[in-house]
Formats: C-alpha cells, sequence, structure tokens
C-alpha cells in the first residue's frame, strides 16, 4: 500500500494534536512522524527545524480559530445574532480538544507568544466592535470585550479541566446547550443594559 503524501497542514494538525495533549513539549518531531506513520525526512521536506513547525501549526490555528472565523461571521448585520453565532461556534465542538487552554498556558514560550498577543488583540478588538454596534460606547464596550473573553477563556478551561463536575460546559447535550443560551443571553443582555440612556 502506497504512503500518503503528508503536507505541512498535516504535521501541523498533529502539532496542535500533541500541543492539546502535553503542551509545547509534546511536540517533538520522532514522535509526530511516528503517530504520521512516516519518518523524520519528511519532516525536513516541509520544515526546517522543530522551532518552524511550531510557528506554521500556531498560526494555523490563528487562521482557522480567529481570522476565518471573523469572516465567516461578516455576513450577519444584526449584533445579536453575531454574538449568538459567534459563541455559539466558538463554545461548540471544537476540532482539538484542550488547544486553546494548552496555548494560553504556554504564553510565555518564544513560538506561542507573539501568535497568542495577536489572537487575542484581533479578538478583543472585534468583541469590542460588536459591542459597539449593540449600542455601549467605546470605553464600556471594551470592557465588555474583556469580561466575555475572560468567560471564554474561562468556560474552555473548565471544559478542559472540569467537564465532569461541570457538564454546563460540554459541547453537547441539552445541559451544554441550556447553559450556552444562558451565557449568550446574559453576555447580550448586559450589553443592551450598559447601552441603554441613563
Amino acid at each position: 500500500m502506497a504512503r500518503r503524501h503528508l503536507t505541512p497542514q498535516d504535521w501541523s494538525t498533529a502539532a496542535l494534536r500533541a500541543m492539546a495533549r502535553g503542551g509545547v513539549a509534546a511536540v517533538s518531531v520522532n514522535a509526530l512522524a511516528g503517530e504520521l506513520g512516516t519518518t523524520r525526512g519528511s519532516f525536513y521536506w516541509h520544515f526546517k527545524d522543530r522551532d518552524a513547525l511550531l510557528t506554521a501549526a500556531l498560526e494555523m490555528w490563528e487562521h482557522d480559530s480567529t481570522t476565518a472565523l471573523i469572516s465567516e461571521l461578516g455576513g450577519i448585520t444584526d449584533p445579536r445574532q453575531r454574538l449568538t453565532a459567534l459563541f455559539t461556534a466558538a463554545l461548540g465542538q471544537e476540532d482539538i480538544n484542550g488547544l486553546e487552554p494548552a496555548i494560553v498556558a504556554h504564553a510565555d514560550h518564544p513560538a506561542v507568544a507573539p501568535v497568542l498577543r495577536r489572537v487575542t488583540e484581533r479578538r478583543i478588538a472585534y468583541l469590542t466592535e460588536l459591542f459597539t454596534d449593540l449600542g455601549l460606547a467605546p470605553a464600556p464596550a471594551r470592557r465588555q470585550a474583556v469580561t466575555t473573553y475572560a468567560t471564554y477563556l474561562g468556560w474552555l478551561e473548565l471544559r478542559r479541566s472540569a467537564c465532569d463536575l461541570v457538564p454546563e460546559v460540554a459541547t453537547t447535550g441539552p445541559i451544554a446547550t441550556a447553559a450556552l443560551e444562558h451565557l449568550i443571553g446574559e453576555l447580550a443582555r448586559s450589553a443592551m443594559h450598559q447601552a441603554e440612556p441613563e
């Protein structure tokens, strides 16, 4: 049977899966080659070294989880519907379980830091824009964006570390669906309340 030709994306996806399982240290060329059923030579065909793989993997995560998602939401004109769609996508089924908390846990790693900073900045800017569209002035919109983003990160960390104790943060099921609807409702309600004139 012929071996499938691996792409840089295959290696990057494998690196992200390893990172979700064990952090940056788990991204080992030998281990990934074994997982992918190939040799180290295949790796070096695409990447100069492990750091180049880490950068490519993190940039792929940045594109898929932030740039592409924001672009997909661009066609939704109603800001409340956009908020609902954003949180449904962001807190729905994860492509790689536990990836986001694993990346955040390595915020000071030289390969992770610049990408994570760009992602954080872009996401908070997008949320600020969204809450401005819901009627908040710039300063309260920024505060609501930061609160919302912190809620998102906490939700994912609970899912990774205590989903058995907090079934509300699971990706599927009636309890999780109701909890996600409640969260979105509370975020939108808080923004609308702040936007109301005194």
